[in-house]
């Protein structure tokens, strides 16, 4: 008896959301840190990426703004991430190994030359993605990279870059390595 009272009281909460409700379910909201229940999750350690570590995260945050299939998070501490993100002396590039993992070099060369940080950042990450090389393009394409010029300051990928790497996330083979010449991918 007590716990068809409990069930009826169950029951009758339920419905009353319903009314409350116009008639249809809710779902529960997104929080804003919270992945989709489709996203794939990658890590990333960023601890080598010197000056560009704000450079980096924001890069992540822009992938993770403008896809649903896969979510860049920083690595906990004492957890292999699946990418590592690396500040040296020369030119950008990426060295994916599977796709969703490998190394990325923030290039100081290109800094200096006057290119964007945060621009670098989700270009080579797009490569880890699965993304290649669109050069020469415009602006408008954040795979153009360098090919687009230092005035270009466009951060995020266009609608056919975001389309590509829901593709290769949303259901794909993860263990095949991305199309690379020589396995480097130099911007």
């Amino acid at each position: 008896m007590h716990v068809r009272t409990l069930t009826g009281g169950l029951a009758a909460a339920c419905l009353m959301s319903l009314t409350l409700a116009g008639g249809h379910a809710l779902a529960a909201p997104r929080t804003a840190n919270a992945p989709s229940a489709a996203a794939r999750v990658l890590t990333y350690d960023a601890g080598g990426s010197a000056e560009f570590r704000s450079a980096v995260d924001r890069g992540a945050a822009i992938w993770n703004e403008s896809v649903d299939a896969v979510e860049l998070r920083p690595a906990a501490a004492g957890q292999r991430a699946n990418i590592r993100v690396l500040a040296d002396n020369g030119w950008p590039r990426a060295l994916p190994t599977t796709l969703g993992s490998g190394t990325v070099y923030i290039g100081r060369q290109a800094v200096d030359e006057g290119y964007d940080t945060v621009r670098i950042s989700a270009h080579e990450l797009g490569h880890i993605l699965g993304l290649p090389d669109r050069k020469p393009g415009p602006c408008s394409s954040l795979m153009s990279g360098s090919s687009a010029g230092t005035a270009c300051t466009n951060r995020y990928p266009n609608a056919a870059e975001k389309a590509e790497v829901e593709r290769n996330f949303g259901g794909a083979l993860l263990d095949r390595a991305p199309a690379t010449r020589g396995g480097v991918i130099v911007d």
